[in-house]
C-alpha cells in the first residue's frame, strides 16, 4: 500500500496500537481516518499483523507524511494473542485494511472514527469547548507560543523566575530551563523537570507550562506547594526537543525523535531517550537510524541530550529529584529501564510512586501503574532517568501521563486539565516524601489535590 505504520502497546492493559498514515497529498475529504480495534486470537493472526508492520516499514517513501512512526511496543514482536490491537487507518484505504482483516477472520471494530478532527482540535488555539478553549494552560501551543510564554513569564516574575540557556538544538533553537526560586534560603535542594523529549507527546510540554503557572499562582495559597517551594527550587525545561516539536506542528504530527541528519542515510533523527549513557544501545534500542528507537552514533551524540546531561552534571550536588514527563499510558516509572536489575533504593522509590498512584486514584479516580520500567513496560536503555539515577540523583522518575489508549498521543484539549492535575499531585507527593528524608522528625504531610 504506500502508507506507513505506527504501533503502540499499552503494557498496563495489554493493548497494542497500530497507526497507519497516508501522505498529505492524498485527498482526505472523502474519507475520515479511523482507529480500528483489532484482536488477534491465534498465532497466525499475530504473524499477519507483524508482517503488515514489517511491510509498511519497508515501504517508506520520501514523502514526509509516509515516515513510519512507532508507538509502543517499540517492536512488532511484542504483539501477542488475545491482546487488543488499535490500527490507525487512512479513510481511503480503510476498506482494503478491513477486507484483509475479514479475509483472515480477525476480530475488529471502529474505535475512533475521527482522528483528523482531533488533530485539528489540538492545533486550534480557540475551541468551542470552554474547558479547553478559555484558558491558555488548557490548550496546546506552538513552539513560538511557548518561547513567547517563557519571555512573558520571566518578565512578569523577575524575582522568582530566571530563564537559563542550557544549550541549543541541532537546528540551533535555544533550550531554556526556567529556574523557579521563591526565596533566598541558602543551600536549597532542587528538582529538575523536563518535558517534550519525544516530539509527539504534546501533553508533556503542556504540563511543564501548567506546573510553572501553578507554582507561581498558588505559592502562599496551597499549603503543600508553599511548603515545597519554601524548601526547594525547580528547574523546568518545557521543550527538550524543540526541532521535533516544531515538526509535529508543521509537517508530521506523529514525529517522535529529534531532527538531526544521519550520515549515509536519508533517515532523520535520534530518539533522545535512547541517547544517554545508561546501557546505551543494548536490547530495547536500535543502531538503525530509520527506526523510532535509534540510539544515535554514540552516547550524548545529540546536542539536546548533551545539554541536559551537562547541566545535571554541573548541578548534581543540589538536584535531588529528576522528573521526565512523557505520554501516554498513565504510569509512574522508577529505575531501571535499561536493565532488569533493581535500583539500590528500589523499595524507597517504589513506595513513593505507589503513594502517588494511590493519591491520584483517591482524588481523581484514575488508575496509574507504577514500578521499574523494565518490569512494567520493557527494556529501554539509554534513558535520561536511568542516567540521572546513575549520576547520583537517587530520586529519579519518569511519568507517563494520560491516557491509556483511548486517544493516545491525540489527547484532546479538554483532557489537559485533568492530566496536569494528576501529574501535579504525583510531583507534590514525591517532593514531600523526599523532603521528609533529611528531617525524619518532621511530621508527615499528606499531598492533596490542586487548590
Amino acid at each position: 500500500f504506500g502508507q506507513s505504520l505506527d504501533i503502540h502497546h499499552d503494557d498496563s492493559s495489554g493493548v497494542v496500537y497500530f497507526f497507519i498514515f497516508w501522505p498529505a497529498s492524498t485527498d482526505r475529504t472523502m474519507h475520515k481516518n479511523k482507529v480500528l480495534s483489532i484482536t488477534p486470537n491465534t498465532q497466525e493472526q499475530v504473524d499477519i499483523l507483524k508482517n503488515v508492520s514489517t511491510q509498511y516499514q519497508k515501504t517508506i517513501t520520501s514523502d514526509i507524511f509516509s515516515q513510519t512512526g512507532l508507538w509502543q511496543p517499540i517492536s512488532p514482536q511484542n504483539i501477542k494473542e488475545q491482546t487488543q490491537v488499535h490500527l490507525y487507518v487512512p479513510g481511503n484505504i480503510s476498506e482494503t485494511v478491513r477486507n484483509l482483516l475479514q479475509r483472515h477472520d480477525i476480530t475488529h471494530e471502529v474505535m475512533l472514527p475521527n482522528a483528523d478532527e482531533i488533530i485539528e482540535m489540538q492545533m486550534r488555539n480557540e475551541s468551542g469547548d470552554p474547558r479547553s478553549g478559555s484558558t491558555f494552560y488548557y490548550r496546546y501551543h506552538t513552539l513560538e507560543d511557548i518561547y513567547d510564554w517563557i519571555n512573558r513569564t520571566t518578565h512578569d516574575y523577575p524575582d522568582k523566575v530566571k530563564a537559563i540557556l542550557v544549550g541549543s538544538s541541532n537546528e540551533k533553537r535555544p533550550l531554556y530551563a526556567l529556574k523557579l526560586s521563591l526565596n533566598n534560603r541558602p543551600n536549597k535542594k532542587a528538582v529538575w523537570i523536563d518535558c517534550g523529549i519525544h516530539a509527539r507527546e504534546w501533553i508533556s510540554p503542556a504540563f511543564c507550562l501548567f506546573f510553572v503557572h501553578y507554582s507561581l499562582s498558588f505559592y502562599n495559597l496551597n499549603t503543600e506547594m508553599t511548603h515545597i517551594l519554601d524548601n526547594m527550587d525547580f528547574y523546568v525545561l518545557p521543550v527538550m526537543n524543540p526541532d521535533g516539536y516544531k515538526y509535529t506542528w508543521t509537517k508530521d504530527r506523529m514525529w517522535r525523535k529529534n531532527r538531526s541528519p544521519q550520515k549515509g542515510t536519508s533517515c532523520v533523527g535520534v530518539d533522545l531517550n535512547r541517547n544517554f549513557d545508561a546501557n546505551w544501545c543494548t536490547t530495547g534500542a536500535s543502531p538503525d537510524p530509520c527506526t523510532e528507537i535509534y540510539c544515535g552514533p554514540f552516547p550524548e551524540s545529540e546536542p539536546e541530550s548533551q545539554a541536559v546531561a551537562n547541566f545535571l552534571r554541573s548541578h548534581k550536588e543540589s538536584i535531588q529529584i529528576y522528573l521526565s514527563i512523557h505520554s501516554y499510558s498513565q504510569m509512574l516509572i522508577i529505575p531501571y529501564s535499561c536493565t532488569e536489575d533493581e535500583a539500590e533504593n528500589h523499595s524507597e522509590l517504589y513506595e513513593m510512586v505507589k503513594t502517588a498512584a494511590d493519591n491520584i486514584k483517591r482524588y481523581y479516580r484514575n488508575i496509574y501503574t507504577y514500578g521499574a520500567g523494565a518490569q512494567i513496560i520493557y527494556l529501554a536503555p539509554g534513558g535520561s532517568d536511568d542516567w540521572a539515577y546513575n549520576l547520583g540523583i537517587k530520586y529519579s522518575f519518569t511519568f507517563e501521563l494520560q491516557d491509556r489508549g483511548r486517544y493516545g498521543f491525540l489527547l484532546p484539549p479538554s483532557h489537559i486539565q485533568g492530566a496536569c492535575n494528576e501529574a501535579l499531585l504525583a510531583v507534590k507527593t514525591i517532593a514531600l516524601k523526599v523532603m521528609e528524608k533529611p528531617q525524619a522528625a518532621t511530621s508527615s504531610r499528606q499531598a492533596g489535590p490542586a487548590a
